[in-house]
């Protein structure tokens, strides 16, 4: 009886874990202005990031994630936060990690690497459509075309190409996932 009270603490543990440990990161903050059965809209204000673009063979992740791991010109870490973006510019992929609250355009550490920038994600309006499950381009495809045809419907002009935002670890379990499909409007 014991050995199987432990399996079930373990495999609770295991299976909540990595949803609750998320969570606990700052996330990029907004106001619901308006939220339906499909979409809310929502008002952000401007926010820094770091972002990158697809280069090569090296992941944009990790680029990312060397940067707030101390890869930077102060030797900083940096905390995660939530979500990380992706949105197309140029013709390539461009990967973003919001940062801390707590920078401005004042202390924020400069990039080592040339390929990874700090940059201002401009605020306004954004349309967004949460779902669950896993973060692929089939599932992200499905639902910013459903949300781009409730905006066409509504007569909402979308003013940015879709956007991509994920918030949990690869080893969260799909059910437990967020992902949102978003387009910034004007409203």
């Amino acid at each position: 009886m014991k050995f199987f009270k432990f399996k079930l603490l373990l495999l609770c543990t295991l299976f909540f874990l990595p949803y609750s440990y998320v969570m606990s990161y700052e996330e990029a903050r907004y106001e619901v202005v308006v939220k339906n059965e499909v979409y809310e809209i929502r008002k952000y204000s401007d926010r820094l990031a770091v972002e990158t673009a697809e280069t090569g063979s090296y992941n944009n992740f990790r680029k990312l994630f060397n940067y707030i791991s101390g890869r930077n010109e102060t030797n900083e870490k940096i905390k995660m936060t939530t979500p990380v973006t992706q949105v197309k510019k140029n013709g390539s992929t461009v990967m973003q990690f919001y940062l801390p609250s707590k920078f401005n355009s004042k202390n924020v550490p400069n990039p080592t690497r040339k390929d990874v920038r700090v940059t201002t994600i401009e605020g306004g309006y954004y349309a967004v459509l949460r779902y669950s499950g896993r973060a692929t381009d089939k599932n992200f495809i499905k639902h910013k075309e459903i949300l781009q045809k409730e905006l066409e419907k509504k007569n909402i002009a979308i003013i940015s190409l879709p956007i991509r935002a994920t918030y949990d670890s690869p080893f969260t379990l799909p059910m437990n996932r967020r992902n949102e499909a978003m387009f910034k409007i004007e409203y």
